[in-house]
């Protein structure tokens, strides 16, 4: 059922021409250059390190390992990180 809803609401949001990731709540990563990372609809931070940020999201776990990190932001569902990132990837929700 939900991924019947899923599906509707995706095909209304392709044909009015709004942002997907507002309305189906997916979270939006924007990254500049390996040293500031921003992510919008997020769910929570899980772990905080000097080398290693979980951050939840709708669709997944976003991990990020880099090195000297900082939360430079937080108001809402965004988040700014400062750091030297070397990767970063999803744990997909199961």
């Amino acid at each position: 059922m939900k991924n019947k809803i899923k599906k509707k609401a995706e095909l209304i949001v392709e044909k009015l021409d709004i942002p997907r990731d507002t309305v189906l709540d997916l979270p939006k990563i924007t990254v500049i250059s390996n040293s500031e990372i921003t992510i919008e609809n997020h769910k929570g931070i899980t772990t905080f390190e000097s080398n290693e940020i979980k951050v939840k999201t709708s669709i997944g776990v976003l991990e990020i390992l880099g090195e000297n990190f900082e939360i430079s932001f937080v108001g809402g569902t965004t988040i700014v990180l400062n750091g030297s990132f070397n990767a970063i990837g999803y744990k997909k929700n199961e």
